[in-house]
């Protein structure tokens, strides 16, 4: 397992060359700021891999913070729809396919004494979950509870479940996801509408 950093600008270009265009938020935890920022991530190298640690946390039109509280984006990045979410990932790295999701998850269910349904454990972070729900981050993913938004503008399960983005469509309304929860050692799957909200982990090309 390797980890680093790298920055990601926007509108500003870093001797790095990870740029993303990403608006600065503007206070309110509901997006729409007209300036810009820069985020610095963690990255984590799992198997033949190259994730973020962390989710993104770009302010950009189609993201909100949870309960469009800035101090969720803060601790667990913004939540994106599925259109918004293929969009926010920075130049050489892309939201994962749900192919991409399943690599990972079979990798880490490779190794060691895992056997079948542990990956949840895994990659969840070592605090953060509600109800004794912590994993043992095994590979440094650090996977945390961000929970999910609807596009009524309600929210859920902060602390008790994170929800992920692939940018694998099931049709032209669905997409794939994973999701973690802290009753459970398993990653789930399924797919919901595409304008749920849920959090984005970008993949390296």
């Amino acid at each position: 397992m390797k980890t680093n950093r790298f920055l990601l600008a926007a509108c500003v270009s870093f001797a790095l060359a990870f740029t993303i265009s990403c608006s600065s938020d503007d206070g309110d935890g509901t997006g729409g700021g007209d300036s810009c920022n820069i985020q610095d991530y963690k990255t984590v190298t799992i198997g033949t891999q190259t994730w973020m640690a962390e989710n993104s946390n770009c302010n950009v039109s189609g993201s909100v913070c949870y309960g469009n509280d800035p101090a969720n984006c803060a601790k667990y990045g913004r939540l994106y729809n599925w259109e918004t979410a293929k969009t926010v990932c920075p130049s050489g790295w892309h939201l994962p396919s749900n192919e991409e999701w399943t690599t990972l998850t079979d990798y880490v269910e490779s190794q060691g004494d895992c056997n079948y349904y542990c990956a949840g454990t895994r990659l969840k972070a070592q605090s953060g979950w509600n109800d004794d729900g912590n994993g043992t981050n095994n590979h440094g993913f650090s996977a945390l509870p961000g929970g999910l938004g609807y596009s009524d503008g309600s929210f859920y399960d902060v602390g008790d479940y994170g929800f992920w983005w692939s940018a694998s469509e099931y049709d032209s309304s669905n997409a794939y996801y994973r999701g973690m929860g802290n009753g459970s050692e398993i990653i789930d799957w399924g797919d919901p509408g595409k304008t749920n909200l849920f959090s984005v982990r970008c993949i390296q090309d």
